[in-house]
């Protein structure tokens, strides 16, 4: 993977992770709410696809959904 893809994959966990602790979620309250979706993750499964930024668009769409997110912000 490229340095560019690398540090779009980084803004993505650092989005995703700012979103949870903005919330005071933890990722067992993700999991809950991702299988309120239909999609069955565990919280440690989480924990590590989150800390390694490797997931799909389709993913960090769902978690910011489950969350409650309705907007984001990508700068300033």
């Amino acid at each position: 993977m490229d340095e560019i893809s690398l540090s779009y994959q980084e803004k993505a966990k650092g989005i995703l992770r700012g979103e949870i602790k903005r919330r005071n979620m933890s990722y067992e309250d993700l999991a809950r709410k991702l299988a309120d979706l239909g999609v069955e993750e565990t919280p440690k499964n989480l924990s590590n696809k989150i800390t390694r930024g490797a997931f799909t668009a389709g993913f960090f769409v769902m978690c910011l959904e489950a969350i409650g997110v309705q907007m984001v912000r990508l700068g300033e």
